[in-house]
């Protein structure tokens, strides 16, 4: 049966970093896979300043490529919290995509966005039903997965969980890249990897080398879950 499978981000490109390669297998099984950016707002993101609507449009349009419903809540980097209203906005977000799968950003971090996020999704997966409107029904994920968003942010994330993604290795990589080309307003070119499809292909390869394939991605399971091993 098809399933509805979600991945949060503090920003626009946390997932696509994170984790694209489960995102893509699930597309190839013919899941719904939805990205929730908390991030929507980049005005006061210089890179991008004067772009913010192009970045946002850019990566809707980009992720609907690989078959990603991409969705931006309206918080701004450094901007919001772990409060009443925050909680309320991501609850609501996750109770209209109801699914049953979610993936999160660990915990621990040295980007301050990236903890916020991570609490916020956390109480939103668990405790939706008690911060939306009661007209909107909610049932919990039945899995929850923390990812880890890779070297000089991640801190001290040991997964339990490991996912081969070699078969979807180079579309993900074409994903990365292309958002990152995106982003630096440049032209995409895949035979010039930047900074973070190399740092992810360096990853992905340890993760690999960790459980035997060629790439992997790993995951830290909110919850213990039992596993069909024979």
């Amino acid at each position: 049966m098809s399933k509805t499978i979600l991945g949060i981000g503090a920003h626009y490109d946390d997932c696509i970093f994170g984790i694209p390669g489960i995102l893509l297998h699930a597309i190839r099984k013919n899941h719904r896979v939805v990205i929730l950016s908390l991030i929507g707002d980049y005005s006061n993101w210089r890179p991008v300043r004067g772009r913010e609507r192009e970045l946002t449009e850019g990566t809707k349009r980009l992720c609907g490529d690989f078959g990603v419903e991409m969705q931006f809540l309206k918080f701004a980097e450094m901007s919001f919290d772990v409060e009443l209203e925050a909680k309320r906005q991501v609850a609501e977000a996750v109770a209209k995509i109801q699914p049953d799968t979610a993936f999160m950003l660990w915990p621990h971090d040295r980007h301050s966005d990236h903890e916020v996020a991570s609490r916020l999704s956390s109480i939103a997966l668990k405790h939706a039903d008690r911060l939306i409107n009661e007209s909107i029904s909610y049932r919990g994920p039945s899995r929850t997965y923390w990812y880890d968003n890779g070297p000089r942010h991640t801190i001290g994330f040991e997964p339990n969980t490991y996912v081969d993604v070699t078969d979807d290795w180079p579309r993900a990589m074409e994903w990365l890249g292309r958002l990152m080309a995106l982003s630096q307003n440049v032209d995409y070119d895949p035979l010039d990897q930047g900074g973070a499809v190399r740092a992810k292909e360096t990853l992905a390869k340890y993760r690999g080398a960790t459980c035997g394939v060629q790439y992997a991605e790993a995951l830290r399971s909110f919850n213990e879950y039992p596993q069909d091993i024979l």
